[in-house]
């Protein structure tokens, strides 16, 4: 038996921790709300799909370190704290989430219950202006999807601590900051600290009514 042969006998009878399972499965679907392929997301590593794909399936070790997951999650335009957030969706009411391995700093969004998360129905809000034209102008519907984070380039919806409701492109985040577009021309950058924000759901339809 050679060395490769070797390894594919060895991955084969490896079984995975149900934790690094659990973790694994939050690695992706926190990628499958951000659109990616794992090829696309390990793209962004200089990683193959295969090499993703073994996070994925928690068949790679390193998935519990801090740098680990900084790393995968920035590859996502992500962090650790919502992969947290992914995880906690999932968790039984008896998981203690101290013991999810995640790296754990203060949250800034709080997850809805799995049962209401997953049966959340799409929202509807119509727009007042016309500082997204051509995107949409005033008086057309946006139809949002709680829970679904947006793609770069997708019109989201931002709730904020102040009971306001924004309607933006997304751009991209990092660990304190959301990047957006659309603040009275599509053209122009807005950033909005997450500490300011809710939640922030995808656009998933526009209509003119």
């Amino acid at each position: 038996m050679d060395v490769e042969e070797a390894s594919c006998v060895l991955m084969a009878r490896f079984v995975p921790d149900p934790e690094v399972l659990r973790l694994a499965e939050a690695l992706g679907a926190l990628r499958r709300e951000r659109g990616l392929s794992q090829a696309e997301a390990g793209a962004r590593l200089d990683m193959t799909s295969q090499g993703w794909g073994l996070y994925e399936s928690g068949r790679r070790p390193g998935l519990f370190r801090p740098d680990v997951q900084r790393r995968l999650t920035a590859a996502l335009e992500a962090t650790p704290e919502d992969l947290a957030l992914i995880l906690a969706r999932t968790a039984s009411p008896a998981s203690d989430p101290a013991s999810s391995g995640v790296e754990s700093r203060a949250r800034v969004f709080e997850p809805a219950p799995a049962k209401s998360l997953s049966a959340a129905a799409p929202r509807r809000l119509q727009l007042s202006s016309d500082e997204l034209a051509p995107w949409a102008a005033s008086g057309v519907v946006v139809e949002y999807q709680p829970g679904v984070w947006p793609r770069r380039g997708q019109g989201c919806v931002i709730e904020t601590r102040d009971g306001g409701l924004r309607v933006r492109l997304y751009d991209h985040a990092d660990a304190d900051t959301l990047h957006l577009l659309g603040s009275g021309a599509l053209d122009q950058a807005e950033t909005l600290l997450r500490s300011e924000v809710i939640s922030l759901s995808a656009v998933t339809a526009r209509l003119d009514i």
